[in-house]
């Protein structure tokens, strides 16, 4: 489904810990419309609802509804502290593109390259 870096699995637990998250808990991971490239990555803490996948890594846990499965199948969960851009950072084969500030990404069309668009740039990011 998705793999978890070190990093991120590390950041993950301190998240959890700072909430008093209850033991089951874990980060929701999903996919809606919207943001400046057509769908849009949402994180929150959560415990497990019916029908989400479940990825646990060192201790942690991801929690994926089942409409955001193909979207995500294949990413990378990975964290950043870097004093520019710090949070969860996802690298998705599925998505053809993403917007600069990468919270959001227009999937991957099979036989489709997409086009060069100036509103991806960053430059529409909240």
């Amino acid at each position: 489904m998705i793999t978890l870096t070190p990093k991120a699995a590390i950041a993950l637990k301190d998240l959890l810990q700072k909430k008093n998250a209850p033991a089951t808990a874990g980060l929701r991971l999903a996919i809606e419309r919207g943001g400046c490239a057509g769908l849009a990555y949402t994180m929150k803490v959560s415990e497990p609802q019916e029908g989400d996948a479940v990825v646990e890594a060192e201790g942690t846990r991801v929690l994926i509804p089942e409409d955001s499965r193909d979207f995500l199948a294949g990413s990378t969960l990975d964290f950043s502290d870097s004093l520019s851009d710090a949070g969860f950072k996802i690298t998705n084969p599925n998505a053809a593109r993403s917007c600069g500030c990468g919270t959001s990404f227009e999937p991957a069309e099979e036989g489709k390259k997409p086009e060069y668009d100036p509103a991806l740039d960053g430059t529409a990011c909240k």
